[in-house]
């Protein structure tokens, strides 16, 4: 039977959204029971969900609803926009099937005649199309946890995440975890891989309705339209999320004893600013936590981002970073005054998420009965759409100078797909303080530039360093930003 609560349309979901912000939080939770009960990560790896067709005919998409288990208890709903009609998709254990070299096809049996607890419920979903190949059907988002989402684009695999909302993020009283609690995924138009997804946000601080509008290819790109309704005034709130990885590089590996040369699923933070700006800040795995703040007026976008394209870079050729895709925000409309936030968190491995990005608006946002909405696109992609014909900071190294000193060498590549011009100079800063030995090289593939010099960094606690290539008529390079927190 159709699902209550919406129609299907947005407007639909923001009265809802509106409707439940003035009553406190009901957040469903589940408990894991039956077979879905103690899982490891490759037992959860070994359940397959049965695909649902979103379309009756010439299927280009499909909806996989993803099993409880491991970390995933709590239950979101699902739902089927089809025309005039939304339908829910109940959940069924019988729709998985359970690898035997993992589950006692005994077990499985025995749960299945049995009613299945109330607790449990789907854990999210991911949708498939033809990606990379017509005649195969390959994941090209995944929704899953709080309100997590990762996509991927045509010849990559899964890196980083995105976020409905972020609150509190890195905030001494500790981070708030939004819920998407229910999807409705709209059927597709006829041989179209176009698919609306609409999510209800729910939060103890906050309500919300987003939509988006996913299009899989050689960059994913989803158009994504939010309407926010806090309970309370919410300072350090997150608009458009990313979440990442970097482990460690060659600007950085002390106390790192690995095969291979850097472990990361992003190098950088990147941003157009309001008024043109290019910016790159060199990411890093401090040894305390790290919050940087860039202050802006209607940025044109950020977003975080692998810049590393070659197998040589990493040498990993299980993990593949070098086809950990970029995230990149697009913002659309005015988004006023407020800053990019970059928060760094020190981790001692790679399977654990320490990079969050994200922009925060100038003023806190409260309560309000019209909502406060935002428009933007997230783009999954190797490279950000940018086409600035500048030099980008390609790559970071860096390493003690002397064993008895705090000096440390910086070596900067930066490379342009276009030429050079003639008689480049450089603008560098340290702590606000002009650096004047830096040595300029150009490298034997014809493209780089590479930027290297020596400093001191005598008892300061963090160093802020910045750079940009000088032409005779403006930047030829983006600027270069990069914080040496001391160890």
């Amino acid at each position: 039977m159709p699902t209550e609560g919406i129609s299907g349309s947005f407007e639909s979901l923001v009265k809802l959204a509106s409707d439940r912000s003035k009553n406190d939080a009901d957040l469903p939770t589940g408990k894991l029971s039956g077979i879905f009960d103690g899982l490891n990560s490759d037992q959860y790896r070994a359940i397959r969900p049965e695909s649902l067709r979103l379309q009756a005919d010439n299927a280009t998409v499909l909806l996989d609803a993803l099993p409880p288990g491991t970390v995933f208890s709590n239950p979101v709903k699902l739902s089927v926009i089809d025309g005039d009609q939304t339908f829910d998709v109940r959940f069924d254990p019988a729709i998985f099937s359970f690898d035997p070299r993992y589950f006692d096809p005994e077990q499985v049996a025995q749960f299945r005649d049995e009613s299945a607890s109330d607790t449990l419920g789907y854990s999210g979903f991911r949708l498939r199309a033809p990606l990379n190949r017509p005649d195969e059907l390959d994941e090209f988002i995944v929704f899953q946890g709080a309100s997590y989402f990762r996509g991927v684009a045509r010849g990559m695999v899964y890196g980083l995440s995105a976020r409905g909302l972020a609150i509190d993020t890195a905030a001494p009283e500790g981070e708030e975890f939004p819920r998407f609690i229910q999807f409705w995924i709209e059927a597709p138009e006829p041989n179209s891989q176009t698919v609306v997804v609409r999510a209800l946000l729910e939060s103890r601080s906050c309500t919300g309705a987003f939509q988006f509008e996913i299009s899989p290819g050689e960059t994913t790109v989803m158009q994504t339209r939010c309407k926010l309704f806090p309970r309370r005034d919410i300072d350090q709130i997150g608009i458009a999320p990313l979440t990442s990885m970097f482990f460690f590089g060659p600007s950085r590996r002390a106390g790192v004893d690995d095969f291979r040369d850097a472990v990361h699923d992003s190098s950088g933070l990147q941003m157009v600013t309001g008024d043109g700006r290019r910016i790159w800040r060199s990411l890093a795995n401090p040894t305390t936590l790290q919050v940087s703040a860039f202050a802006d007026e209607n940025p044109k976008g950020f977003g975080l981002s692998q810049r590393q394209r070659d197998f040589e870079y990493y040498q990993d050729a299980e993990a593949r970073y070098e086809k950990r895709p970029s995230g990149w925000v697009e913002p659309i409309g005015s988004w006023g005054r407020g800053s990019v936030l970059l928060v760094e968190i020190p981790v001692k491995t790679e399977f654990n998420d320490n990079i969050v990005a994200f922009w925060r608006p100038e003023k806190p946002l409260g309560p309000s009965e019209e909502g406060h909405e935002f428009n933007y696109r997230v783009h999954w992609c190797a490279t950000p759409p940018d086409t600035a014909p500048l030099g980008r900071a390609y790559a970071l190294r860096s390493g003690a100078l002397d064993k008895n000193s705090n000096n440390r060498i910086l070596v900067i590549d930066f490379r342009k797909e276009m030429a050079w011009v003639e008689g480049i100079t450089v603008q560098a800063w340290a702590n606000g303080q002009p650096v004047e030995n830096v040595r300029l090289r150009r490298l034997p593939d014809g493209k780089s530039i590479r930027a290297s010099f020596a400093y001191d960094v005598g008892d300061a606690s963090v160093t802020e360093f910045e750079m940009t290539l000088m032409g005779p008529e403006g930047p030829e390079s983006e600027t270069w930003l990069y914080r040496l927190a001391r160890s």
